[in-house]
């Protein structure tokens, strides 16, 4: 899943690295996010999700073994994700947690140190705990650690469509 993530995240940089700052930062219309901004959205929610799992372990809790239910909520949630249905975003992930204006190659750093993050934590977690609910997403509630990644992966392909209708507009 890590993999597929970093295969689609090093795809996207190389699309987006022949855009000037400005097309990056410029926002479609009024109330839409830039493409800057998209990315940030993606990184502050991995970013989130990873604080929350490390948070939730680190008092040893007693987790419950992730079935039929959490799986339903997983496909729940890729099913959401993958349609055009609209959602607010929660606060600590949008509106004034965006940065107005913010470099591109910040941004792909900020990328490369939370996905390093991201990939030491999954190397060193302990193995019994992939298939526990640990992870709590706000819509669907609580998922295991894999599904967490395959949030994380259809999440950012909704919002890749929205990059590119987005960059659409930079060639109008």
């Amino acid at each position: 899943q890590l993999k597929a993530l970093d295969k689609k995240l090093n795809t996207l940089f190389k699309e987006l690295k022949v855009y000037n700052e400005d097309q990056l930062n410029r926002s479609p219309k009024e109330e839409a996010w830039s493409v800057i901004q998209v990315l940030h959205h993606l990184l502050l929610s991995e970013n989130a999700s990873l604080k929350y799992v490390k948070k939730k372990l680190s008092f040893n809790p007693e987790l419950k073994k992730a079935g039929i239910k959490s799986g339903f909520r997983v496909m729940v949630l890729n099913t959401y994700l993958g349609s055009p249905l609209k959602r607010k975003a929660p606060d600590a992930i949008s509106g004034d947690n965006l940065p107005s204006h913010e470099t591109f190659w910040k941004t792909a750093q900020l990328w490369k140190s939370h996905r390093k993050e991201l990939r030491e934590f999954l190397e060193n977690v302990d193995e019994e705990l992939l298939d526990k609910e640990v992870y709590k997403h706000p819509f669907v509630g609580r998922i295991s650690i894999a599904g967490m990644l395959q949030f994380f992966n259809h999440h950012f392909d909704r919002h890749n469509k929205q990059i590119k209708r987005t960059i659409k507009n930079y060639t109008k």
